[in-house]
């Protein structure tokens, strides 16, 4: 960072999906400010394409909304994570599919004004139902997997009713490749 000299650094926070970082920065005008960051491992987003061309979603309460949103599967990364194994997990655990095929899409900063997660996006193809079902974990039970086809989840979007920025950009990469613009 060449723009802003870093001051001090302090960890205000510590938890089980982000931590909260407070630095004191000093502009090359010598004027000081703070810049607070909300430090995330990062995450792996599947966008789970069926051999019908349909996409699988599920929905799932999302707590800070206080309501169900429709989004794809994702996850946070374990330190050191590979991203790839963990779509493929959170895939299985989310929707009880496993990927014969995965690709990188794109990976994308979600809010880089005051968070450092990043997003790796995956295209699954290949689908097969695992034998051992979907293995979501407690925060996970009262999550729904909907199939629906690429053109409805496409008009979902631009309705409004699908609005989690993942699923979107996943969504419109899906659709523009599949329309030939890749």
């Amino acid at each position: 960072m060449t723009e802003l000299k870093q001051i001090k650094r302090e960890t205000l926070y510590s938890g089980r999906v982000f931590d909260l970082i407070v630095d004191q920065v000093e502009y090359p005008s010598g004027n000081r400010s703070v810049r607070e960051i909300a430090h995330h491992p990062g995450g792996a987003v599947a966008v789970p394409i069926m051999d019908d061309g349909s996409v699988l979603l599920i929905r799932q309460l999302r707590y800070p909304l206080g309501r169900h949103i429709y989004e794809l599967p994702a996850g946070k990364l374990s330190p050191g994570e590979d991203p790839m194994l963990a779509a493929r997990r959170e895939l299985e655990e989310e929707t009880g599919w496993v990927a014969g095929e995965l690709e990188l899409l794109s990976s994308v900063y979600t809010t880089p004004g005051f968070c450092d997660e990043i997003l790796h996006i995956f295209l699954a193809t290949k689908l097969q139902e695992s034998p051992a079902g979907h293995r979501r974990e407690e925060g996970e039970f009262t999550m729904t997997l909907h199939r629906v086809m690429m053109s409805d989840a496409i008009a979902m979007v631009e309705s409004g009713e699908i609005q989690d920025a993942k699923t979107i950009i996943g969504l419109l990469m899906v659709e523009r490749r599949r329309r030939g613009h890749v």
